[in-house]
């Protein structure tokens, strides 16, 4: 049987999609990239926004329809819409034939089975199981990989599903953390991304030993030494690690992102509003003078250091001071980029409680302004590098211009350049800026 796996959603979600292809590989299915190729259609679902869920949802209502849905073709889902809904899915999906909740992404080979034996609507989206299901083997790789080190989250922020569809925060074993990065460089892999949905929280609480059992808690692994581990496994140039939250911004983190090579001057460290009495509403658990401790210390540490970050606009109650708050912060702290999110209310969280009382318009014009803000800010940022080399992880022939290679800086800005004779996906090459755009850089390689 062919299957083609489409994935709405984070990194977290890319990361559960090439685990799911990679299980569906073991057993024996055939890959396709192509839909009208595939025999099964599987959606990996997002929650985090209407938007995102929406999209999905009409995907799968067009997949479901006759114009693909015949011959015994077979149409799943699986991840966070799955897990937040449960057999409500195949409601709003009519034509669905099996789910998958964010908790039993290993049963899906046998759910599948189960679907082509005949089985209708089959479902596994219960709780996590006791003893965890750890797959960490990967289908895709190339030169970069993500690896999951944390899953779950315990901070509850008002406005957030994910603590409902990926459960309570618990950290990977150590040592399946360092066999699967060993096993990707031996492979190839340049660079890895250690994923969680806290990060710097890894090992602090409801870390999982290698035998499957919890451990008591407390600082088993703190996450400055996993870095550390991770830098030492050969093959290695590159690590990075997202996302962050303010209270992890240490100066034991800062330290180790200054003294271990592989550990990019890069962080993605969320920030969500500049007005403190909105950031109360949210339950971020810091004021904006929190978030300004925090990248100085990393800025101390690592000057040059890139942060990105995520806003939402038009939150409950917003006001247009509230939102002036956040466009002073946004200049004050100068992000590399922002991800910029008009606010959409999630049913079950406690935001969903409030008046949504900012209207659609004005939403849309201070996300607008932000994406204004942040293209200036990038673009004077990157300008300033214009001159400078950069040392480029090269990822391959450009999607906008084949006759141009891409890559990306330690700052995880992409940049493009005129590829050498030979080049391949993996050099790491040196290249001078030549010019600049709000979030790219233009350059010609100087150095092998």
């Amino acid at each position: 049987m062919k299957y083609l796996v489409k994935t709405y959603g984070c990194q977290m979600n890319e990361r559960d999609s090439d685990a799911a292809r990679a299980m569906l590989d073991l057993h024996g299915f055939s890959r396709v990239e192509v839909e009208s190729d595939a025999d099964i259609i599987i959606i990996n679902t997002c929650s985090i926004r209407g938007k995102a869920e929406g999209k999905a949802v009409g995907k799968m209502r067009w997949l479901a329809s006759a114009r693909w849905k015949r011959d015994g073709r077979l149409l799943g889902a699986f991840g966070c819409m799955v897990q937040r809904m449960g057999a409500d899915v195949f409601k709003e999906v009519r034509g669905l034939d099996f789910a998958v909740g964010t908790h039993k992404l290993a049963l899906l080979p046998s759910v599948i089975q189960r679907s082509l034996a005949g089985e209708p609507c089959v479902i596994e989206a219960g709780a996590r199981p006791e003893v965890m299901d750890d797959f960490a083997a990967h289908a895709e790789h190339g030169i970069s990989a993500f690896v999951n080190i944390l899953l779950g989250c315990d901070r509850r922020c008002s406005y957030c599903i994910v603590p409902t569809v990926r459960g309570r925060e618990w950290s990977r074993p150590v040592d399946k953390i360092i066999d699967e990065v060993k096993a990707l460089a031996a492979k190839g892999v340049k660079e890895v991304t250690l994923l969680g949905q806290s990060v710097m929280q890894y090992g602090k609480k409801n870390k999982v030993l290698s035998d499957g059992h919890q451990s008591p808690g407390g600082y088993q692994e703190v996450f400055s030494a996993l870095l550390e581990a991770v830098a030492g496994i050969e093959g290695i140039r590159r690590i990075r690690f997202a996302s962050g939250h303010p209270s992890g911004c240490t100066e034991e983190l800062a330290r180790a992102m200054s003294e271990l090579g592989p550990v990019c001057g890069h962080l993605h460290l969320p920030v969500q509003s500049g007005s403190d009495r909105i950031l109360k509403l949210m339950r971020r658990g810091y004021v904006a003078d929190d978030y300004r401790k925090a990248v100085a210390v990393l800025r101390s540490y690592v000057p040059d250091i890139a942060i990105t970050t995520d806003i939402i606009a038009g939150y409950p109650s917003e006001t247009v001071e509230d939102f002036e708050q956040t466009r002073r912060l946004m200049d004050e702290i100068g992000f590399d980029n922002s991800f910029i999110f008009k606010y959409s209310p999630r049913s079950g969280t406690p935001a969903a409680e409030m008046e949504d009382d900012v209207p659609e318009d004005e939403k849309m014009r201070r996300n607008k302004v932000l994406l204004e803000d942040q293209d200036r800010i990038g673009l004077a940022i990157n300008e300033r590098q214009v001159g400078k080399e950069e040392e480029i992880l090269v990822e391959g022939v450009s999607l906008r211009n084949k006759s141009r290679y891409s890559g990306r800086t330690r700052s995880n800005k992409i940049t493009f350049f005129d590829p050498e004779p030979g080049m391949q996906p993996g050099s790491i090459v040196n290249v001078k800026i030549t010019s600049a755009k709000a979030q790219t850089l233009y350059g010609e390689v100087i150095q092998k």
